[in-house]
């Protein structure tokens, strides 16, 4: 218990400081959530998520693993995105990469790290892809900034390949893509101006997919059309 005290302590003090300034804060909070965005971000402990973009409880759903990655096997990913889309609808996501990210500079050296490795492998496609333009920059610094801006970009791109997305594209409120890179050196976030659809058109002749579409008496499965959170309990 000693370990986490401070936590416990912190935590009665953001309690009491809240209720003081809204005391309907938490009652409000507990009727369920509508969050505008998706937060895909690096699990780095230097970029809090609500910190960097000053938001506030339900106001922003958060995916986080190592180096901001969207890999089409991560099926924790996969679930994070569904729910955050089909569900609570989000507009925007986005993908968030920082400067100075231990995933990116792992990967770009050939030393093994253990298990992590498998997951390093993602990172390295990103160097292969870019790998002329990547050997033009002969500052070692300079050169790990920009493979983490080209990471977050083929993230974005990877986004646009999964038929979450594609499917909502197509519904009346399509989601907005976004590639950000924060500078942990500043605070400051940078919009990498990559854009969804302007990806998708890019991709579309070989990505593009459409739901099958199948026999009457046929079982399918649409999914949750509503948070189970906002259902009312029952005795």
């Amino acid at each position: 218990m000693a370990g986490i005290q401070t936590i416990l302590d912190n935590n009665k003090q953001w309690v009491a400081t809240k209720n003081a300034q809204d005391p309907d804060f938490f009652a409000n909070l507990a009727n369920g959530q509508t969050p505008r965005y998706l937060f895909i971000g690096c699990s780095d402990s230097r970029v809090p998520a609500s910190g960097i973009t000053g938001t506030g409880p339900g106001e922003m759903f958060v995916h986080r693993n190592i180096a901001n990655m969207v890999v089409h096997t991560d099926m924790n990913l996969l679930s994070v995105l569904q729910y955050a889309v089909e569900v609570l609808g989000v507009q925007d996501i986005m993908v968030v990469g920082h400067y100075g990210c231990g995933g990116v500079a792992a990967a770009a050296n050939s030393k093994q790290y253990g298990l992590i490795d498998n997951w390093l492998v993602n990172i390295r496609d990103v160097v292969r892809l870019h790998e002329t333009e990547l050997l033009r920059i002969q500052d070692e610094k300079q050169r790990l900034r920009r493979m983490v801006e080209l990471n977050v970009i083929e993230q974005v791109s990877n986004l646009a390949k999964i038929n979450i997305i594609q499917n909502a594209m197509r519904g009346p409120k399509p989601p907005r893509l976004h590639g950000l890179v924060y500078d942990i050196a500043d605070g400051v976030l940078k919009d990498l101006d990559v854009h969804g659809h302007e990806v998708m058109e890019q991709m579309e002749h070989i990505y593009a997919t459409e739901a099958a579409s199948y026999d009457n008496d046929a079982s399918s499965y649409e999914g949750p059309q509503h948070d189970p959170a906002d259902q009312p309990e029952t005795e």
